[in-house]
């Protein structure tokens, strides 16, 4: 039987992006974040299919994993996630996070039963890792209906707040709504999933997620 999946540290957290830091000197660069008393580190993997844009594979993470032990939070910004799946949880990977418009229309009825299902067969695909599960949504997509099915089997809810593909965006503040109604739907279920936002954060916007509900702060 695995060992049980590592907690989401708890409390609000920052996680600093893989994709700032200089590549040429990583460790050097984790070991930074580590001293500045970060808990997790996230990582940004795009396959210049579903955003336009190539960053890094499964090997890039299996050596960030033999580097340290932050809680590796994983995004996936590609058109196939089930595929990677495994490679990505083998490389020690902690959190896979996919996008809900990956699997389909979070705005149909049809897409919300093919995300909900493409969901469930991620669930089972990573049982045997010490994994956990999170759905992202584009800044277009309407959450509330797709997570009103499906919220309460997921240990992570990513709002982006800037169109993903590209770092050094602007934040897009009308997104903090969502935010919003995202966590009061949580409250409301029970929910323990964490909520991060991702996208133009900095010391003017991280007040205003935080206080909208954020408690993951990319």
């Amino acid at each position: 039987m695995a060992e049980a999946a590592r907690s989401i540290p708890a409390g609000i957290q920052v996680a600093p992006s893989l994709l700032a830091a200089d590549f040429a000197r990583l460790g050097e660069e984790i070991r930074s974040v580590e001293s500045a008393g970060v808990a997790l580190l996230h990582l940004d993997v795009m396959d210049g299919h579903f955003v336009p844009n190539i960053t890094f594979g499964p090997p890039l993470v299996a050596a960030v994993r033999r580097t340290t032990e932050l809680f590796l939070d994983t995004h996936l910004m590609i058109r196939d996630p089930l595929t990677f799946l495994e490679p990505f949880a083998r490389a020690g990977a902690d959190l896979l996070t996919l996008h809900a418009e990956a699997f389909g229309d979070p705005g149909s009825p049809a897409g919300r039963g093919a995300i909900a299902a493409g969901l469930a067969e991620a669930r089972r695909r990573l049982e045997p890792f010490r994994c956990r599960l999170g759905i992202s949504f584009r800044p277009a997509t309407d959450p509330l209906a797709l997570l009103g099915e499906v919220g309460g089997a997921l240990d992570l809810v990513l709002i982006m707040t800037v169109e993903p593909g590209f770092g050094g965006q602007a934040f897009l503040g009308g997104q903090l709504a969502r935010v919003a109604a995202v966590d009061e739907l949580r409250r409301r279920r029970g929910w323990t999933c964490r909520l991060e936002v991702d996208g133009g954060l900095g010391e003017a916007t991280a007040g205003p997620a935080i206080a909208a509900g954020a408690d993951v702060l990319v």
